[in-house]
């Protein structure tokens, strides 16, 4: 087969770490490594080196909104309402531009922990996370982008009993009637032919479609779905929610979309728009109860910028409790104890955190232990964005079941399969990364999580972390849950189908749970304590609900309750995590945000001669 590469950008552009050595830290593999990098990185198809966006040297000094955070939904809350025409709009954003390997789908396992993520740990833990002294490691993007820059993509909205319970709390608007339009707004489906359009659109500026490459062994966890009586689903977005399915993902063949990719760099020439990097925000500057302004440091510098009509926090679900408790908006007692002034008592703030909790067992099967990135691999890639690296992880396999604690149309249970892609790789085809058998690790995930955690202040430094408490599996019935899926992915391994291909489980005895009879409910129950997985789907800390909530932050149109012209517009708002991956919510969250606030503008007497 004869190759070709697209040739070399002609665009004069720098772009941000992390490069492919980076990641890698092994000396031998650099030669290879590098040579891959610098190709990623002038292929513009992969890497879209002409398509940036450019930060701005020096804001203005005044802007009608000001979008503190270019993440999952920020980035669609910016680019909306740049699309009127005289209205002005700037971008705070902590991180620096998307990396050129963040492109590659393969990469996702090696970004979390890299230089463009958070790395958060959360601390004091008494039910999880006990074999890493009760401490669980929490990753969050930290660029343009945000966590949709080192996600695995999937594209789940999630069942529409988790909207309509939304509803139901007092959140008008929110029933998965009043939510789906905004999902179709965002989606331009490659696949429309086969998902049909009762449940997905084309011509949003988000692609989303299933990855290009699919392991041979994922169609045998869908051969076991069907022996075990599972069931598969050919879309779980669509008529049938329930089952093992090839997901779709949000890349467009073969090349990740992050929110910012899909929503920003369209919009990067509009004379309106300005973004600015690196840029970290401290506090929103409140006066009479009104959004005012936004502090942040830039270079080491402090800076102030003025906001005419509204701020939008669109910072995730830990910056976001983080900033308003600096902006003197949070529990009142809590706040007084670090000496910060209190603007307005709200006990929510940082409250209700909540994450799926989840327990991975390793498998192994009758295929060698080779690395997936090799020249062959690689220059597949480059040319045509297909292989093993157009995929997050080889084999691109999810689900949704239910357990005992729900109805079989409201699945609380999500399996899934990984391989690690093994990027850090020595080149050469064939190459052994060990000299055993492949390891195909399922991972279950309780996704109706009863527990809940909380995000507060370490110090009254706002460069400091926050202090971060998960509290996993505080329910019992949340074990119960996961107790429930390892049941599941039992159940997948005694079917003849992954007999046939000789998955045999390779999970050790945990010490601390030896004094439980191996592989009981018992052992189980101590382990997922010990070896809780989280699952980076972090919601919940400035809770949506109307004011008679004590815990509500934002009401049902996402206005910070008791300060005027201040929304928050992310994950942290979802009153309970949708029972699935939360990206394709926290993008339709940012839709829901800008149509309020379009409808808002154009109700004002001065926003008459609006354009679009």
């Amino acid at each position: 087969m004869t190759y070709s590469f697209s040739p070399p950008s002609t665009c004069n552009v720098s772009l941000p770490g992390p490069t492919f050595q980076s990641l890698c830290n092994a000396s031998a593999i650099l030669v290879f490594m590098s040579l891959l990098d610098e190709f990623t990185r002038v292929d513009e198809k992969v890497s879209g080196i002409c398509e940036r966006i450019t930060s701005i040297k020096e804001p203005a000094d005044v802007y009608d909104y000001i979008v503190i955070g270019g993440g999952g939904a920020g980035s669609v809350v910016a680019a909306r309402l740049s699309e009127v025409q005289n209205v002005t709009v700037l971008v705070l954003e902590a991180g620096d531009d998307e990396s050129a390997v963040t492109q590659i789908p393969s990469l996702t396992l090696d970004l979390i922990g890299s230089e463009i993520d958070w790395n958060y740990d959360t601390s004091n833990e008494t039910n999880c996370c006990m074999s890493t002294n009760g401490s669980c490691s929490w990753s969050g993007g930290r660029s343009l982008g945000g966590s949709t820059v080192i996600t695995g993509m999937t594209y789940a909205r999630g069942n529409p009993t988790d909207f309509d319970n939304w509803a139901a709390m007092g959140n008008e608007g929110w029933s998965y009637k009043d939510v789906l339009p905004f999902f179709l707004k965002s989606e331009d489906n490659g696949e429309i032919d086969r998902v049909g359009s009762e449940y997905h659109a084309t011509g949003g500026p988000l692609s989303v479609e299933r990855f290009p490459y699919q392991h041979p062994l994922g169609y045998t966890i869908l051969q076991a779905a069907i022996q075990s009586g599972f069931g598969v689903s050919n879309d779980l977005n669509g008529e049938k929610r329930t089952g093992f399915s090839i997901p779709q993902a949000t890349q467009k063949k073969g090349v990740r979309r992050s929110s910012a990719r899909a929503f920003l760099w369209p919009a990067r020439n509009r004379k309106n728009l300005d973004v600015s990097l690196n840029s970290y925000v401290t506090k929103v500057v409140v006066e009479n109860d009104r959004a005012v302004g936004v502090e942040y440091y830039k270079n080491g510098d402090l800076k102030t910028v003025k906001v005419n009509r509204e701020v939008i926090l669109s910072s995730g679900a830990i910056k976001t409790p983080h900033i308003l408790l600096h902006s003197g908006i949070g529990p009142k007692d809590h706040l007084t104890s670090f000496g910060i002034d209190v603007v307005k008592d709200l006990p929510g703030v940082g409250m209700n955190l909540h994450d799926q909790p989840g327990f991975s067992i390793p498998f192994t099967v009758n295929e060698p232990d080779v690395y997936y990135n090799n020249w062959a691999t690689a220059t597949e890639y480059l040319a045509f964005q297909t292989g093993p690296l157009s995929s997050a992880t080889p084999i691109e396999i999810t689900s949704a079941l239910a357990s005992n604690e729900t109805t079989d149309d409201h699945p609380d249970i999500q399996i899934y399969p990984t391989i690690s892609p093994t990027n850090c790789a020595p080149g050469e085809i064939d190459a052994l990364q060990s000299t055993g058998k492949q390891t195909i690790t399922f991972t279950t995930t309780y996704t109706h999580v009863k527990s809940r955690g909380r995000i507060s202040l370490a110090s009254n430094n706002p460069f400091q972390d926050p202090i971060i408490w998960a509290n996993y599996l505080d329910d019992d019935r949340d074990v119960n849950g996961l107790l429930q899926g390892i049941e599941h992915i039992l159940r997948l391994a005694d079917t003849e189908a992954f007999k046939a291909q000789n998955f045999t489980m390779a999970a050790t005895v945990i010490e601390a749970c030896s004094n439980f009879t191996f592989p009981s409910s018992e052992y189980w129950a101590c382990a997922v304590r010990q070896d809780t997985v989280p699952q980076f789907h972090q919601v919940g800390s400035c809770k949506m609900g109307p004011s008679s909530d004590p815990l509500a932050v934002v009401d049902s149109q996402l206005r910070v309750h008791g300060i005027t012209g201040l929304r928050v517009a992310d994950a942290s708002i979802m009153p309970q995590v949708t029972s699935a991956n939360v990206g394709a919510p926290t993008i339709m969250i940012g839709e829901r945000a800008a149509d309020f606030i379009k409808k808002a503008m154009y109700s004002t007497d001065c926003s008459k001669n609006l354009k679009l």
